[in-house]
């Protein structure tokens, strides 16, 4: 019976399998020849199989190599697989809030408490869309958005933990008929065209959100416009297409604007933490605790009656 095979033995193997000649293969592992035909014997005794033919010409696979290879790659890359993680531990974890002043960034704020040693880096790029393909991409490690409306293949890839049922809210300019009062209902915007970043490829699942909410409602979605970056550009935007805006209730005031919650139902928007498959990183841990902790002492996850999550929601995974 095989027992504790060590990588480097199924390395040395690999290596001369790739480049069936020993000293080539010595040189790509930097060890003496001598030493890797020493775990090449190593294996094979081990195996109680042949797997090289060796003459002074050539070195070629027997069948017993070639049944080897396959898993011996596969052994070797979840080796180094679990080498990278853990390695990976002590670099700083590229975390993106989306937007300053929001829900993600008390989560930031509380998991620096938790664990003060770890390195939590933030930046800010609107979009769990956009933000889903930096991670798969190694671009980025932790996102925070509405994980139920990325397409499945793209959740097939990702992990994720519900932070908070967040309510919805519209922004207003601060003279629209509506702006006068504390609470805007639904009904109230049949007619309007309101924006949700329609046209904007890093967030979709923000637009398919306001599809649902708006559909039977007689509000429309409005067309795309440019995406305003910072309090100037979006009070520039604001007052040129004098459109609402689908937010959340935490969104931060803008000038020459109002921000109102919407009701009659109360719309929430399924907010979660989002990271790679498989990742490891104490700061994620610290990320996790904080949004337990958040969570559990303002009621993110409690919902009531008179309130609208979009159909399919939870069954998308969001939970």
């Amino acid at each position: 019976m095989v027992r504790d095979i060590e990588p480097r033995l199924l390395r040395a193997f690999a290596a001369v399998a790739a480049e069936l000649h020993f000293t080539r293969a010595a040189a790509r592992l930097y060890i003496a020849q001598q030493a890797l035909s020493r775990d090449v014997r190593r294996l094979e005794r081990e195996l109680g199989a042949e797997l090289f033919i060796r003459t002074t010409r050539q070195v070629t696979l027997t069948a017993e190599g070639e049944r080897l290879l396959p898993y011996a790659r596969r052994v070797l890359a979840a080796h180094e697989e679990l080498a990278a993680a853990f390695a990976d531990a002590h670099r700083p974890l590229l975390v993106d809030l989306n937007t300053e002043g929001m829900v993600s960034g008390r989560v930031l704020a509380r998991a620096r408490e938790i664990d003060p040693g770890c390195e939590l880096m933030a930046r800010f790029e609107s979009g769990l869309t956009g933000a889903a393909a930096d991670i798969a991409a190694g671009r980025l490690d932790v996102s925070f958005g509405r994980f139920a409306g990325l397409e499945p293949g793209v959740r097939a890839g990702l992990d994720h933990q519900l932070v908070r049922f967040e309510p919805l809210a519209v922004i207003l300019p601060e003279d629209h008929p509506l702006a006068a009062r504390d609470r805007v209902p639904l009904a109230a915007l049949a007619g309007e065209a309101v924006y949700a970043g329609a046209g904007n490829p890093r967030t979709p699942e923000w637009t398919d959100l306001a599809r649902r909410l708006f559909e039977g409602r007689g509000i429309a979605l409005a067309p795309p416009a440019p995406m305003a970056v910072g309090a100037e550009e979006f009070r520039r935007v604001m007052a040129k297409h004098r459109r609402p805006v689908l937010a959340v209730v935490d969104f931060p005031a803008m000038p020459g604007t109002v921000l109102r919650p919407l009701t009659d139902p109360v719309p929430l928007s399924a907010l979660s933490l989002v990271w790679r498959r498989g990742m490891r990183h104490p700061g994620l841990d610290a990320l996790r605790a904080a949004v337990r902790e958040l969570a559990a002492e303002d009621g993110w996850l409690e919902r009531g009656p008179g309130q609208w999550l979009a159909e399919g929601e939870l069954g998308a995974g969001v939970g």
